[in-house]
């Protein structure tokens, strides 16, 4: 009978100091910054050992967070530029972009679909959509679901 695995939420300060190394670890490691795992645990003070073993095991809490996506659809003017304004909103409210699909504008109209992560620092929905509205050349926005 296999036992089932038990999960608890612990205080940053009961935590041992090598499972924080371990995160700070993996933090580094997927920062895009090239590092290896030899090069984050000496960094930091800890064991490859110690971080394969416990890597899989320890993750923080706002993790438990993420994967929650919103999909927009927007009706934008065909100008240069605009989509890259309305990424850069997106990116500025710390939204992470999942999916774009854009439409072949016609009448001078391009629709564009958009999906994106909502993670632990993402500012409210309410405060992206009113954002991506006041750009100028947005006609139209509707939030087509949420996850």
């Amino acid at each position: 009978m296999n036992e089932k695995e038990k999960y608890y939420l612990v205080k940053e300060k009961a935590v041992p100091e090598v499972l924080l190394k371990v995160i700070e670890a993996k933090r580094l490691i997927d920062s895009g910054k090239a590092i290896t795992v030899q090069e984050a645990t000496e960094q930091l003070g800890i064991s490859r050992s110690s971080f394969y073993k416990y890597k899989d095991d320890i993750f923080p809490f706002h993790e438990n967070n993420r994967g929650k996506t919103i999909n927009i659809i927007l009706q934008l003017d065909d100008e240069p530029g605009l989509l890259s304004n309305v990424l850069n909103e997106i990116a500025r409210c710390k939204a992470n972009i999942l999916t774009i699909h854009q439409s072949i504008p016609i009448g001078g109209i391009a629709s564009i679909t958009i999906g994106m992560e909502m993670r632990p620092d993402t500012k409210s929905v309410d405060d992206i959509i009113a954002a991506i509205a006041g750009i100028h050349g947005v006609n139209t926005l509707k939030i087509l679901g949420r996850e």
